[in-house]
């Protein structure tokens, strides 16, 4: 696909490609943006000017990319997430705004139990791109955020962006709550793997064949994880202590069962997303 001419004309053809291959056309916006280092407002200010052959070519490379499934945020090697820009390759799952709303909830529950304490400290299990710990760090500088992984890779990714979003954070390695043991914790957050392996049959191709599938399946219908975080978490957390986690829409009643039988004096609630659909479970411990 060969093109030429000014931004507008550009973007026109790159649009009609795409839809063509039965992406959507606004990708062809956010890759020019990406190739021409600008944002909308500045796309929309240059749509006369002309655009050099070597962009050109990176541009058409990056189409051809996306027409055959690769994520745009994986060709871009970024995403925002709560304002920020977070780098994101195929070793971890691209930050979604769902989980914007579990931190807003994090937050708002911090505030109320703990007040303008100091020295809270906070567990981000399974952290991926590490946007959930980076952030919290950095929306609430007297956190002490540590944030874990069972992937090398991933905790790698994450520990360039809390680098380059000059975030504190103590990364470890390791499966579920093993690298945080032996301590008492304030506040856990853990967005883990919930999807049923059946559901991947229903699932787009984009995800399937890019975002790594140990951070997206897991067993039990998708279960699995919160009934071990909800029977390993009454050890390590103190008398007053908040968890949250990021559920799958049909999941609430039982997460929200598996953490009411291990912290029976808890306040346990299932929260919808602004679409409405279950998506976090909180459980709020103050004995």
């Amino acid at each position: 696909m060969k093109m030429h001419n000014n931004v507008f004309e550009v973007l026109q053809r790159a649009s009609s490609f795409l839809s063509l291959h039965g992406r959507e056309e606004t990708a062809a916006r956010l890759l020019l943006q990406h190739v021409l280092q600008t944002n909308y407002s500045g796309l929309m200010m240059q749509m006369q000017e002309q655009v050099s052959e070597e962009s050109i070519a990176t541009f058409e490379k990056m189409l051809q990319m996306h027409a055959n499934g690769t994520p745009i945020q994986y060709i871009t090697g970024v995403e925002e997430f709560y304002g920020r820009t977070f780098q994101v390759d195929e070793s971890v799952l691209i930050p979604r705004p769902e989980t914007e709303e579990l931190i807003v909830g994090a937050i708002a529950r911090i505030e109320k139990l703990f007040g303008e304490g100091d020295s809270i400290k906070l567990a981000d299990i399974g952290t991926g791109s590490g946007a959930i710990a980076v952030t919290m760090k950095l929306e609430c500088p007297q956190l002490a955020v540590t944030a874990t992984d069972i992937s090398a890779q991933a905790l790698a990714t994450a520990s360039k962006n809390a680098e380059q979003l000059e975030a504190s954070v103590d990364f470890r390695l390791g499966d579920l709550t093993e690298p945080i043991a032996y301590e008492k914790w304030d506040v856990v957050l853990s967005n883990p793997p919930y999807i049923a392996f059946q559901e991947a049959e229903e699932m787009s191709l984009v995800v399937l064949e890019h975002e790594p599938h140990t951070a997206l399946f897991a067993e039990e219908d998708g279960l699995i994880l919160y009934r071990k975080l909800a029977e390993q978490l009454p050890a390590l957390m103190n008398s007053r202590a908040l968890i949250g986690v990021e559920i799958g829409y049909t999941q609430g009643k039982a997460v929200a069962d598996f953490f009411q039988q291990h912290f029976s004096h808890a306040k346990v609630e299932i929260v919808q997303d602004i679409n409405g659909k279950d998506r976090m479970v909180f459980c709020v411990i103050d004995e």
